[in-house]
């Protein structure tokens, strides 16, 4: 067999030559539409890496991003990597200690910013700011002084006309942890990965992208890769839809029904949001060409599925994570779980999957990993081409097990057909007299109250029991929290159910997206000591 390295430059090469004319349609942040093709990509890609040389930015360089999801970003996917320095993608929704802290730690020599998040970087400290600065500006006119105009650097420069000659195995981009449980970590995905990743993604039993499809991740770019769309829907020729910063329910509703979205993507936050704007709609709204809905980032509840199968529309729920570039499981029915009762084949949808190819799990209990008995739980762990051996400096060796396999973090069943059903987060267990509560059992039960939006479950201290579940839900019509307390007495055994109900306008989220638990029980702790 021929030797051919896997790199992003195959992929960009391939979406420049088969499928030019193929459209990136992009809301810009006056809400205007923009519109590119994969021709324009290629070329303009090509001229990044031209200028980012011109810019004394070399092979393994850091080169980040601050931006919303829109076309220039995707050069920037392509531009840095196939140039040979490193795309370091910088989630703004991070406190400015945190994103502060991970220029620094990536030492990052360029930084292309949307011009709206500008202000960011007056808030950062001297010594993480990067030596250039790039606008993706729409008003080149008032940029500060010191800073270089993204649209004149790419008139000035010409496309690289001959690729440095890349390893599959050299970095291809990096992007840090979300911080939930500390300083974040840096992971940095190989060439390899990436092409690795984006074949997979596009099988019929994963993602199911083909180049028919028009693919709009209301997940964000800056966000593991925007969970890789951006490079599966470039290789198969998808058309991508980019939302740019306006990610409400009316505003993606409005794409996903005037582009023709046929996939999209996000957090199960953003799908509950949309089921209630169309709820409100006055008219009604076209989804006949939505084939399906990517639920991950935080488990995609029995009743969310329902809901879009009224639609006509399909949920498909994966597991994944910074570390594993990010897909690691995809909940498809296996052929011989269609036969099955329709509340059972929701209960297999809801789980996280079976693992990806070239992904292998299991589940890892004190004496060994436990039995697919779809009962005894461990901490989940995984290995595969696309899963990171490593965090960046080194950091956070103990994640990482003697013989090679991620520790998670998770806490999971598998079942004798290989599914995956992750119980909650090795924090967020409980333990009550001595026996364990899945937060995440409770959370999706209550979140079947139609009067309920959203729910968390965390643990709180007790004399008798040592901890209790303590339930936290954002109600979208009125109830009374003893009728939410009855609603789970008669579906979870008694020993189970929340001592307590809290009613909150807004349960604190991550910088993407998930609840954070952290936050959630520092304001539960000052609520009780106020009180």
């Amino acid at each position: 067999m021929m030797s051919e390295e896997l790199t992003l430059i195959h992929v960009l090469e391939r979406a420049g030559r088969y499928f030019h004319d193929r459209e990136i349609v992009s809301r810009e942040p006056d809400g205007s539409l923009s519109r590119s093709t994969y021709g324009a990509i290629y070329d303009r890609s090509r001229r990044l890496a031209s200028a980012l040389g011109s810019l004394g930015i070399a092979r393994g360089d850091r080169v980040a991003t601050l931006g919303w999801n829109h076309a220039h970003h995707l050069e920037a996917y392509f531009g840095v990597p196939v140039s040979g320095a490193v795309l370091h993608t910088v989630n703004p929704r991070l406190h400015a200690d945190d994103i502060a802290y991970v220029l620094r730690t990536a030492q990052d020599r360029a930084l292309l910013i949307d011009q709206s998040l500008l202000p960011l970087i007056e808030t950062l400290p001297a010594d993480a700011r990067p030596e250039h600065l790039v606008v993706w500006a729409t008003d080149a006119g008032t940029l500060p002084d010191g800073v270089v105009d993204h649209a004149t650097l790419i008139a000035a420069s010409e496309p690289i006309d001959a690729y440095p000659p890349l390893s599959e195995h050299d970095a291809a981009s990096m992007c840090f942890t979300s911080a939930t449980t500390g300083t974040p970590k840096g992971v940095v995905y190989s060439h390899r990965a990436l092409v690795l990743h984006s074949i997979v993604s596009a099988m019929p039993d994963e993602f199911g992208i083909s180049g028919h499809d028009v693919v709009m991740p209301a997940v964000p770019m800056f966000h593991v890769n925007a969970w890789g769309l951006p490079y599966t829907a470039a290789l198969v020729g998808a058309e991508l839809v980019l939302p740019g910063p306006q990610l409400d329910a009316e505003s993606l509703l409005e794409l996903i029904e005037g582009q023709g979205v046929t996939f999209t993507a996000g957090v199960p936050t953003v799908w509950l949001r949309v089921l209630e704007a169309l709820s409100r709609q006055e008219r009604s709204v076209d989804l006949s060409q939505l084939g399906t809905v990517l639920v991950g980032g935080a488990a995609a509840s029995p009743s969310l599925i329902e809901a879009f199968d009224e639609l006509g529309v399909s949920v498909l729920h994966a597991w994944g994570m910074t570390e594993t570039t990010p897909i690691g499981s995809v909940s498809r029915l296996k052929p011989n779980l269609a036969s099955l009762e329709p509340s059972e084949q929701i209960r297999y949808r809801a789980t996280q999957g079976i693992a990806a190819p070239l992904v292998d799990m299991r589940a890892e209990g004190p004496e060994g990993p436990v039995p697919w008995d779809g009962v005894t739980m461990g901490e989940l762990e995984v290995r595969g081409p696309w899963v990171a051996g490593s965090y960046l400096g080194g950091v956070g060796a103990d994640r990482f097990t003697p013989d090679g396999w991620l520790r998670t973090g998770d806490i999971a069943t598998i079942d004798p057909e290989g599914y995956v059903k992750i119980t909650d987060r090795v924090a967020d267990l409980i333990k009550s007299g001595g026996e364990w509560i899945s937060s995440l059992d409770l959370e999706n039960t209550l979140m079947e109250h139609p009067a309920v939006r959203e729910a968390a479950v965390i643990a709180v201290a007790d004399e008798v029991w040592g901890e209790r579940p303590l339930a936290v839900v954002v109600a979208v019509d009125e109830v009374e929290p003893k009728d939410l307390l009855e609603f789970m007495r008669r579906r979870v055994a008694k020993w189970q159910v929340p001592d307590e109900v809290i009613l909150i306008d807004e349960i604190p989220k991550t910088a993407t997206g998930k609840f954070s638990k952290r936050d959630l029980r520092e304001w539960v702790a000052r609520e009780r000591d106020d009180g």
